[in-house]
Formats: C-alpha cells, sequence, structure tokens
C-alpha cells in the first residue's frame, strides 16, 4: 500500500496533479519560481482550500481531524513562524537527541526566539516539526539558508528519520547536487503540471 497518495490534486493556479510516496522514500520537488510548489505543499497539509482526494496509509484526508492530518502530515515552511518568547515554549514535547544532531545544546531552549539567526530559525523549526513525529514530511527548501556543515545535518537527520520511522519526504529544493544527494525519486513542477514518476520504486515498470 502506498504511504500517501494524492489524486487531482487542483487549487487556484495548480490543477489535476497526482503522485504518491512509499514508506521511508525521500522525493525532491523542483520546478521554477512560482510554479506553485510552495502553494502544492500547503494544499497536502490542508492549510489552503483545494480540490482532489489525498490519502494517508489509504484513509482519506476528509476521514480525519484536521488537527490529527496536520500532525501526522507535518509542514514545515520556508519562513517559520515564532510567537513566544523563548524557544522551548514552541516544543510540544523536546527530542534531546534531534537538537543534538542539528548541531543544538540543550540550552538552546531557553534561547530568546527573536534573537534566532534564518539558519537557527531553519534547523529548530524542523526539529519542533519532528517531535511531532509525523508520517509525511512536506519541505519547503529547508536548507535553503545554511552552510554546508549544517545543510549536510538536516540531510542527515532526515533520512535518518525516514528509514526510523518508515516515513516519507517531499523536499522542495532547486539544488541539482542536493537532489543527486538525496532523492529516491525527483519530481518536477512548472505551468504544464507535474512530471516525472507517480509511482513509488515498488510499483514501478518492470
Amino acid at each position: 500500500m502506498k504511504l500517501f497518495e494524492a489524486r487531482h490534486l487542483s487549487r487556484a493556479a495548480l490543477s489535476d496533479l497526482s503522485f504518491s510516496l512509499s514508506a521511508s522514500e525521500l522525493v525532491c520537488l523542483s520546478g521554477p519560481s512560482g510554479a506553485g510548489k510552495t502553494l502544492m505543499l500547503r494544499s497536502l497539509a490542508d492549510l489552503d482550500v483545494n480540490a482532489g482526494s489525498v490519502y494517508l496509509q489509504g484513509v482519506q484526508r476528509e476521514r480525519m481531524p484536521p488537527t490529527a492530518w496536520r500532525r501526522q502530515v507535518g509542514y514545515l515552511p520556508a519562513e517559520s513562524r515564532w510567537w513566544s518568547e523563548t524557544v522551548g515554549e514552541h516544543f510540544r514535547r523536546v527530542q534531546a537527541d534531534i537538537l543534538s544532531q542539528l548541531g543544538f545544546e540543550d540550552e538552546v531552549l531557553g534561547w530568546q526566539a527573536e534573537r534566532l539567526s534564518s539558519g537557527e530559525r531553519q534547523r529548530l523549526a524542523l526539529a519542533r516539526l519532528l517531535s511531532n513525529q509525523p508520517r509525511i514530511l512536506l519541505l519547503d527548501e529547508p536548507t535553503a539558508n545554511l552552510d554546508p556543515v549544517n545543510t549536510a545535518r538536516v540531510e542527515r537527520l532526515v533520512t535518518d528519520y525516514l528509514r526510523k520511522h518508515r516515513a516519507a519526504c517531499l523536499w522542495v529544493t532547486h539544488a541539482a547536487d542536493q537532489i543527486e544527494r538525496i532523492a529516491s525519486r525527483a519530481l518536477y513542477l512548472d505551468s504544464h503540471g507535474l512530471a516525472g514518476s507517480g509511482k513509488g520504486p515498488e510499483e514501478a515498470p518492470a
């Protein structure tokens, strides 16, 4: 069974997008700016009005409470939101091993959120997302503001997480070298729609 599947997903600026993800699979999504990659992720996370059918482990999105869907289908925006004074106040649960893998000590939880750099925000937002243990990761350019060392940390953490939890990831990136390093498959979105295989590796034709 496919872990995650979208059939004929449509909304303003997007139409008739279909693809699937398999357990432990990391699929990179690329395409020109303005093609609708972020809109696609937001629609899959059920954050914007959209049409079509989306399934998690064979269960249609409409059969799950929205809050439960968004915990299981975790969306990481390119610009994360921080609404409380300290970093720790933004975590429902704290996993020290995730913080450590991203290069942070436990004391980061006491840092002032407003003083975080863009790269620190990006890494900590990923830690916050993974603390909910989602089955699907929708990551919008999660390493865009990171240096090579921290980019490698994020790539390693996500691939390890997918393997450990048999989760799946749709990762938006413009970097061809990153796609080569981490992708199980690649999809390309432009004004003509979604190109690339919509099948997981176990479903590919012989």
